[in-house]
């Protein structure tokens, strides 16, 4: 590379260096890391893997990132890279690993089925205070083969990667806390002081009723409607806390699943027919997590929205599948009508599913209940 190029690549870096430091939300700095080294170097595919490297040969790839594919060729490959072969080589060695020829690479073992060919390939790790943050590796280089300086290059950004990385964790950390805090401050502020103001007014109207002369049926009917009309108003401020007061997930699937259908019932009186194995201690974590997250927004919509009367949930699970039902027989809704399915938070649900190359889908019409599934590879 000659000086004016050198000049260029660097200015490009800073460029990209600028643009990944000054965003915090975490699913964008990664797009962007991977965006930015597709264009620093001119490569065909970029992509960004994030997960657990503590355990060496395990196929602990949480989360992929790429650039430079349309969403339906992703669509076509049978599951992401698990950490093996090359991409395993920079996992482990968190070392750089370049070579001409994928395939002739004594380490590589192939890639999933519908996964495009690939042939050069530049793998660097991405790592801060002795952390393995993500690994970042480029494939088919346009018009020539990886050179040394593409490697510097791409270490740099790596570099850049890993500071932004970090706080956008941290960013994203403290406004979870705050959001948290805040909620439960809310749910605590309706449940000790608006519940129970409510709760009184309703014994004031029961003393009343008492206290009237005989031949005051019409009156004392007004009066059946009015507690009626306060205890389905405890009733909507108590599913609303429920919604504002979301659980954490602590790793148990099994507990995790029977603690949301106990706090649903005892805030609904709905009953719940649930349907889960007794062992799922082989469960993957980041499964676990979205199984618990989509059940809980699932069980949220049908307390604020459905006004049913029954649900099921049923968890199927099997040695390379696991898939989650949660149906209700309440009034349902339109599915095309895009404002319901932001207000549903079904788009959080979909993400959910394809970040972990599953599939979510929803069935539902007015008048006809709603069914969610979530459909997940192991």
């Amino acid at each position: 590379m000659d000086e004016l190029s050198a000049q260029r690549a660097l200015a490009a870096l800073n460029q990209a260096a600028l643009a990944i430091a000054s965003e915090l939300d975490v699913d964008k700095v990664l797009q962007l890391i991977v965006d930015s080294a597709r264009d620093l170097v001119g490569v065909k595919y970029a992509a960004l893997a994030v997960g657990d490297w503590r355990v060496p040969g395990a196929g602990n790839v949480h989360r992929f990132v790429v650039s430079g594919m349309e969403r339906e060729d992703i669509k076509k490959i049978a599951h992401w890279p698990q950490g093996k072969g090359l991409l395993g080589a920079v996992i482990h060695g968190q070392q750089p690993v370049r070579v001409m020829h994928i395939e002739e690479d004594p380490r590589s073992v192939g890639v999933p089925g519908g996964h495009p060919v690939m042939n050069g390939f530049l793998g660097v790790p991405i790592i801060a205070a002795g952390e393995a943050l993500g690994n970042l590796y480029l494939t088919d280089k346009i018009g020539d083969e990886f050179n040394d300086a593409d490697q510097r290059l791409i270490e740099m950004l790596a570099a850049h990667a890993a500071v932004a990385i970090q706080n956008a964790r941290l960013y994203s950390q403290v406004e979870r806390l705050a959001i948290l805090e805040e909620r439960t401050r809310i749910g605590m502020d309706l449940h000790d002081g608006v519940i129970q103001s409510i709760y009184a007014v309703g014994l004031t109207l029961e003393s009343t009723r008492l206290a009237l002369p005989g031949g005051a049926e019409e009156v004392s009917a007004l009066l059946d409607t009015a507690i009626e009309g306060l205890n389905d108003a405890i009733r909507d401020i108590r599913n609303f806390i429920l919604d504002l007061r979301p659980r954490r997930f602590a790793g148990d699937v099994q507990q995790g699943l029977a603690q949301l259908v106990r706090e649903f019932q005892a805030n609904t009186m709905v009953p719940v027919s649930s349907s889960v194995p007794e062992r799922l201690e082989d469960l993957p974590l980041p499964q676990g997590r979205a199984i618990f997250l989509t059940t809980q927004e699932a069980l949220a919509n049908i307390a604020r929205h459905a006004r049913a009367t029954k649900v099921d949930i049923a968890l199927h699970y099997s040695t390379d599948r696991v898939m989650l039902s949660i149906k209700d027989n309440g009034r349902g809704f339109d599915t095309g009508n895009e404002s319901l399915r932001v207000g549903h938070g079904l788009a959080n649900m979909q993400a959910r599913a394809e970040s972990l190359h599953g599939a979510f889908s929803i069935h539902s019409s007015l008048g006809n209940g709603t069914e969610v599934t979530l459909d997940l590879p192991l």
